[in-house]
């Protein structure tokens, strides 16, 4: 019941139609139940079709039921100095990009990865900096 003066209109929590949408009645479903019963025919005359060596139709196939193949990085091992700074450790990347033991791809990752390593190392610093001057200002003078 429209509990408005406007035609259209309806009050909060009423519907027009409070059975709701009757399954099956909209236009995809009615187009999905119409060609239904051809599918099985459909696929056989593709699959003869791409057996008989219809390119098209075996990719088309072949899509739906592999899944593409994603491209994988292989892992490749990398010898850093063992004690060396951060910088010896940019600097054996940068080697092995140059002598073509990692990709530049690889190698770029890396480096980012360095850099973000640094920014944690420098920032852990910091904290244990300003810790200890403030536990030597906390500390009683005699």
């Amino acid at each position: 019941m429209n509990d408005t003066n406007q035609p259209g209109r309806w009050a909060a929590g009423k519907s027009g139609n409070p059975r709701g949408k009757t399954p099956g009645s909209g236009h995809l479903q009615k187009l999905r139940a119409s060609i239904a019963a051809d599918v099985p025919a459909i696929l056989e005359s593709l699959s003869s079709s791409a057996q008989a060596g219809d390119v098209q139709a075996a990719r088309l196939l072949l899509e739906r039921v592999l899944p593409p193949m994603k491209a994988v990085e292989q892992a490749l091992l990398l010898r850093l100095p063992k004690d060396g700074t951060l910088a010896d450790h940019g600097r054996a990347v940068l080697a092995a990009v140059a002598q073509g033991e990692l990709p530049p791809d690889q190698g770029a990752q890396m480096l980012n990865s360095i850099g973000v390593l640094a920014r944690i190392v420098e920032a852990e610093e910091l904290v244990a900096r300003v810790a200890a001057l403030e536990q030597f200002h906390a500390s009683p003078t005699e």
